[in-house]
């Protein structure tokens, strides 16, 4: 299924998306669930572990990650930069330090238009940042204030 959606993919993208995907795969803490969703590919919290699912569409899982490859770049979207202030300042000071290229960027897009500065290394650090738990706790926080 993977394999099939990613030779789909662009060739500008195709080696830099497989090279993110794995990285996320190698790094994402454990309990997360890949799938294909939206012609992206997606790390959920899955209703086995989270059964009150994804608020906006009730009996869907809980959305965290998803790679997805556009026209003109390759969009990650991370749901805890969105919601965490302090990762998001992390991530953005390591980012500057990282690359010589300014991140480009909207609340959850991080979005890389050239292959040539993906910093790879610190996408995976930032992979590793959040646990399913975390995630959850996150969430609910946000969602029942």
């Amino acid at each position: 299924m993977f394999d099939e959606f990613v030779a789909q993919i662009d060739e500008k993208w195709h080696e830099a998306y497989i090279k993110l995907m794995e990285t996320i795969d190698e790094n994402l803490p454990p309990g997360f669930e890949k799938s294909i969703d939206r012609n992206m590919i997606v790390y959920n919290v899955p209703l086995t572990t989270y059964p009150k699912g994804y608020h906006v569409t009730p009996g869907t899982p809980l959305p965290f990650l998803a790679l997805a490859p556009q026209k003109r770049h390759i969009g990650l979207y991370h749901m805890g930069v969105y919601s965490d202030p302090e990762l998001l300042t992390w991530f953005q000071e390591s980012y500057a330090d990282a690359v010589p290229t300014k991140l480009n960027m909207g609340k959850s897009c991080i979005r890389f238009t050239s292959t040539k500065h993906i910093p790879y290394g610190l996408i995976g650090e930032l992979s590793k940042k959040i646990t399913v738990e975390q995630w959850i706790t996150t969430y609910e926080n946000a969602l029942y204030k």
